[in-house]
């Protein structure tokens, strides 16, 4: 019997996340090594080498404009995942997660319809104030400002998806703005990292590369072909508790009840901002 193709594009979807956080969590386990900026480094450069490859973008697919946008699209998934990863050397997976998907979350909320769809950003800020605990400093407030300033380029990679996705077939733009995310992270925290790589550490960045793009872009394409964005969107909301579940399972990160009461109110959020924040086309796959 033939699968219902939501439940398969449900279970891909829920594989890409799985993909995604068990690729943060490797990070995680580089950052002691390498710090976090050569865990960003090998993330980002190998996707951009592989990504290269195998897109070969065409100079006729882009317009000057369109190749501006790529360009800068680049520039924001660099600075997105340099200020993650230093937010994962402070503060854990599943808070990080969640105040990163504050991006996201605003983009819907703004782009939604209805005077209910304000209620969603004060359900999210509920969901902050018990994941940081500000009157008591009980986590690194460096660190939340990394997950949030990741937070404000995921919304901007967002909005130049969607622009760019809309101008330019395929996967010709992935072609263009990881290649620039792997030279501008290479030239901002290359002379620091390089001298610390082994060739071990190379194997594994190919790897962790494979996992955290390649494999979750590849597996949200198939989703998106099966769900409409909002069921898709509602799914995604779901990887704040996800990357609580990973970093307690892997990296051993053991949530206090507050976190998972912050993280519950987070996706809660999520969950109804996408459903209020459907477009009437297509919205465009964001790898990872």
């Amino acid at each position: 019997m033939t699968a219902h193709p939501a439940r398969v594009g449900a279970a891909l979807a829920v594989a890409a996340m799985v993909c995604v956080q068990l690729g943060l969590a490797v990070a995680i386990g580089l950052i002691g090594r390498i710090g976090a900026e050569g865990a960003a480094w090998l993330r980002v450069a190998w996707a951009g080498v592989l990504l290269l490859g195998l897109v070969r973008p065409r100079p006729s697919a882009f317009t000057r404009a369109t190749l501006g946008i790529c360009v800068l699209l680049g520039l924001v998934t660099a600075f997105t995942t340099m200020l993650f990863m230093a937010a994962l050397a402070r503060i854990p997976m599943g808070t990080a997660s969640a105040l990163e998907f504050l991006g996201p979350l605003a983009v819907a909320v703004v782009s939604g319809r209805g005077r209910g769809r304000w209620v969603w950003p004060a359900l999210a800020a509920v969901g902050v104030a018990a994941l940081t605990q500000p009157a008591q400093g009980a986590i690194d407030l460096v660190g939340v400002g990394f997950a949030l300033g990741a937070a404000v380029c995921w919304a901007a990679y967002i909005l130049l998806t969607q622009r760019v996705g809309d101008r330019v077939s395929g996967l010709q733009s992935l072609g263009v703005s990881m290649p620039v995310a792997a030279v501008t992270v290479t030239a901002a925290v290359g002379w620091a990292v390089l001298p610390r790589m082994t060739p071990d550490m190379i194997v594994i960045g190919l790897g962790l590369a494979l996992l955290l793009p390649i494999a979750p872009f590849v597996l949200e394409l198939l989703a998106l072909r099966r769900l409409n964005t909002a069921a898709f969107g509602t799914l995604m909301s779901l990887e704040p508790a996800l990357a609580l579940l990973i970093g307690f399972v892997v990296v051993h990160q053991v949530p206090n009840s507050w976190a998972i009461f912050g993280v519950g109110f987070v996706v809660a959020a999520g969950i109804g901002a996408a459903r209020a924040g459907t477009r009437d086309t297509p919205t465009p796959v964001q790898p990872g």
